[in-house]
């Protein structure tokens, strides 16, 4: 019996949609130089971190609740914004869930942009809670992307 489940959101993002979609796409080189406190190192491991089937390593700092993770990008859809991606390796998911997988879409709205974003997880029994942790901790860095582009 699979336990699946999805967690969605819509973000109002107060930079332009171009901008943050920029963001988006480049987030293996930004996250670790604007968040150094939370990303300890991003690696790319295969293709160039940025196409379909790049595999990054990411290892976070301490405090983070998660301490390293192994991800896919599975999805690049440059005309609608939108990016997917799988958590394939890490401490999120061993023990914890099977799969895991985030999409993230970036969508005009006057001079900003609305983000949209989903996860779609399968849990490994069903004691194991939805992820609202990681939810909670990736829309933090939204925002706090928005807020590094807004002062850049």
């Amino acid at each position: 019996m699979a336990f699946t489940g999805k967690l969605e959101t819509e973000e109002e993002i107060k930079s332009s949609a171009e901008k943050f979609w920029g963001a988006i796409k480049d987030n293996t080189d930004l996250l670790g130089k604007i968040f150094p406190e939370v990303f300890k190192s991003i690696q790319v491991a295969e293709g160039d971190g940025k196409s379909v089937g790049s595999i990054r390593h990411i290892k976070y700092a301490e405090g983070v609740p998660i301490s390293y993770s192994t991800e896919r990008i599975e999805t690049l859809d440059e005309a609608n914004m939108m990016v997917s991606y799988s958590v394939i390796d890490g401490d999120i998911i061993a023990g914890f869930y099977n799969k895991m997988r985030a999409t993230a879409q970036v969508i005009p709205k006057g001079d900003g942009s609305v983000l949209k974003w989903f996860l779609e997880f399968e849990k490994a029994n069903e004691e194991v809670p939805d992820p609202y942790v990681i939810m909670e901790f990736v829309i933090k860095t939204f925002h706090d992307i928005d807020a590094y582009l807004l002062n850049a």
